[in-house]
């Protein structure tokens, strides 16, 4: 016991400096947290401006902590470069605020494929058509959803999206194509390249 409190004694002497900044610092975090936490239930805009105003009180005041300043700075960076997507999940319902609960929609989707083929790694289609066939099992799960409820509404966006998974699956067609007979392939590719080349 002797030598565990000279331990701490000297740890204690050693961090001394550092003990007034970090209850500051600590007061940042805590209100951040409980800010993102929106128990108050504030308004998208409301709860912006209030998130705002604390990293300006952060901004203007991380000199009076000249120890923690770089992690202050390193603080405000990040949050910088989340500003656009950070506030994305107050105006979605149900949408999950962090990584970890929206991996598990993935997981989910993951298990599902792997219970559904037998396969251990990815399958083609799921590959092809992920954007489609994850957003469709995360959905269901939640809401089963009638034949009107699923008809689109935003035919331009619809036929965007449609257009993607086509573009991966022909991606998906020439690389096993590719696999298949190389030489074939890159024998296409050179008289494809070879009729662009020549003058009309």
């Amino acid at each position: 016991m002797t030598r565990l409190r000279t331990l701490l004694s000297r740890g204690r002497a050693a961090t001394a400096p550092l003990w007034p900044e970090i209850p500051q610092a600590y007061a940042w975090v805590h209100r951040a947290a409980h800010l993102l936490a929106n128990a108050e239930q504030r308004s998208l805009d409301d709860l912006r401006q209030a998130y705002a105003a604390l990293l300006a009180e952060m901004a203007a005041r991380r000199e009076t902590l000249p120890t923690l300043a770089p992690a202050v700075e390193h603080f405000l960076k990040v949050t910088a470069s989340y500003w656009p997507g950070l506030f994305h999940c107050y105006a979605v319902p149900d949408l999950p605020r962090t990584n970890n609960d929206l991996e598990q929609y993935f997981g989910a989707a993951r298990y599902h494929e792997r219970r559904a083929t037998g396969r251990k790694s990815a399958a083609a289609g799921l590959v092809v058509r992920g954007p489609v066939r994850v957003v469709a099992a995360v959905a269901t799960a939640l809401h089963p959803f009638t034949g009107p409820e699923i008809r689109p509404i935003d035919l331009a966006q619809w036929q965007a999206v449609r257009q993607s998974v086509e573009y991966r699956h022909e991606t998906r067609q020439a690389q096993l194509r590719f696999r298949r007979d190389p030489d074939a392939y890159l024998g296409q590719l050179e008289e494809l390249l070879l009729q662009l080349g020549l003058p009309p």
